[in-house]
C-alpha cells in the first residue's frame, strides 16, 4: 500500500494533539503539517499537496467551509475528511457541498477516524476523479434523502451497501451473513446492525424526504407509509 501524506487543521490545539496522535498510529499513514486556521493552512497545503486534509469547520480567518471551498478551486485531488463539533443536516450538507468527502463528528472515535482514512476507496485517491468515488456518491446519496451522518444505521448501511456491492450474493442470505459481517466489522452484535439499519430508513422516511427518495431510486413510487425492508433499501442503493 502507498504511503498516504495528511495534513491536520483545527483550532484547539489539544483536538489537533489528538488528531495526529490517531493518525499516526495508522500504517502507511504520515502526517506531514499542521494548522490552527484555515487561511496559514490554504497556504500550506498548496504548497505540501497531502493526499489527504482533515480539518474542523471552526476556524479563525477563513472557516473549514470556505478552506474546503478554496482548496476545491485549486485542487480536486485531495481527499477532504470533515472532523468537527458542529453537527446538524445542514452542516453536513453545506460541507459536502463545498467540496469534502467525508464527515466526522467528535468526539472521535480514533480508530473509526484512521479506518476512514486508510479505505481502499480513500487510499485509491491518486487517481483521477475522486469527486466520483464511490464513498462520495454513497454519502451524497445519504445526504440526499435525509439519513444523517452521526447514527449508527449510517455507518452500518454503508458497510452493508459496500459488502453488497463486493459481494452481491451476500444479499441472499441478509440475516446469516450481511448482518453478522458488518457487525464484526464494528464491534456490536447482528441485531443491533438490523436495529440501526432499519432506524436509519425511518428517519429519512420520517424527514418527508419521499421525492428525493423516488428520484433517486426511479424503480418504485414510495410513500410515508410504504417504507422498504432493509435489504430492499441496501439492494436498491
Amino acid at each position: 500500500m502507498i504511503e498516504l501524506t495528511v495534513y491536520v487543521v483545527d483550532s484547539d490545539e489539544g483536538s489537533r494533539k489528538k488528531l495526529i496522535d490517531a493518525i499516526s498510529s495508522g500504517s502507511y499513514l504520515r502526517v506531514v503539517g499542521e494548522a490552527k486556521d484555515g487561511e496559514s493552512a490554504y497556504r500550506e497545503i498548496c504548497k505540501l499537496k497531502p493526499d489527504i486534509v482533515v480539518t474542523e469547520l471552526i476556524l479563525p480567518v477563513l472557516d473549514g467551509f470556505g478552506l474546503i471551498e478554496k482548496l476545491r478551486s485549486v485542487d480536486q485531488r485531495s481527499r477532504i475528511v470533515v472532523v468537527t463539533g458542529l453537527g446538524g443536516d445542514g452542516f453536513i450538507t453545506r460541507a459536502m457541498s463545498c467540496g469534502a468527502n467525508f464527515f466526522v463528528l467528535k468526539p472521535v472515535d480514533e480508530s473509526r477516524l484512521v479506518e476512514i482514512i486508510t479505505d481502499s476507496d480513500i487510499s485509491g485517491i491518486k487517481e483521477e476523479h475522486v469527486d466520483k468515488s464511490f464513498e462520495t456518491k454513497l454519502a451524497n446519496i445519504f445526504m440526499s434523502i435525509g439519513i444523517p451522518a452521526h447514527i449508527k444505521g449510517y455507518r452500518y448501511l454503508r458497510e452493508a451497501i459496500k459488502l453488497a456491492v463486493a459481494n452481491p450474493d451476500i444479499m441472499n442470505s441478509i440475516t446469516k451473513e450481511l448482518y453478522p459481517t458488518v457487525a464484526k466489522i464494528h464491534t456490536t452484535t447482528a441485531s443491533k446492525v438490523e436495529r440501526a439499519i432499519r432506524h436509519a430508513i425511518e428517519v429519512a422516511w420520517n424527514k418527508g424526504r419521499i421525492e428525493n427518495i423516488n428520484n433517486l431510486f426511479g424503480i418504485k413510487i414510495y410513500t410515508s407509509l410504504d417504507k422498504p425492508t432493509n435489504g430492499e433499501f441496501i439492494a436498491l442503493v
